[in-house]
């Protein structure tokens, strides 16, 4: 049982940490998509300093939720990493989760190339 909360825990603060390193760049080109405009949207790029370590602190968090989650664990019957259906759960959050710490990594070297 503790093992899924840690792997659950290390999936969200991993998740959370890749959605604040890519929100001083995705986050105004979002607004502006969405019809929003003005010069106040500049100044949400105040997050761009701690970018290196929200985008640390996720690599952080992944490498522990994948030793959670991957490595092959003593599950007594009735444990709740016993279910098959959670197991395949906790692995497609862990790869979406995956997918935004990369979207958060490559976006701001990928977005000059659409100007």
């Amino acid at each position: 049982m503790s093992d899924t909360k840690y792997s659950k825990g290390a999936l969200a603060f991993g998740g959370l940490a890749a959605i604040l390193a890519s929100t001083c760049c995705l986050g105004p080109l979002v607004l502006v998509a969405l019809g929003f405009s003005g010069a106040w949207i500049g100044n949400l790029t105040v997050l761009e300093p701690y970018r290196p370590i929200f985008i640390a602190v996720a690599l952080t968090m992944l490498f522990f939720a994948y030793r959670r989650i991957f490595r092959p664990a003593a599950c007594r019957p009735g444990d709740v990493c016993a279910i098959p259906q959670v197991k395949k759960t906790y692995r497609a959050v862990f790869w979406v989760v995956v997918a935004l710490v990369l979207l958060a990594l490559v976006y701001p070297y990928i977005l000059p190339l659409f100007y």
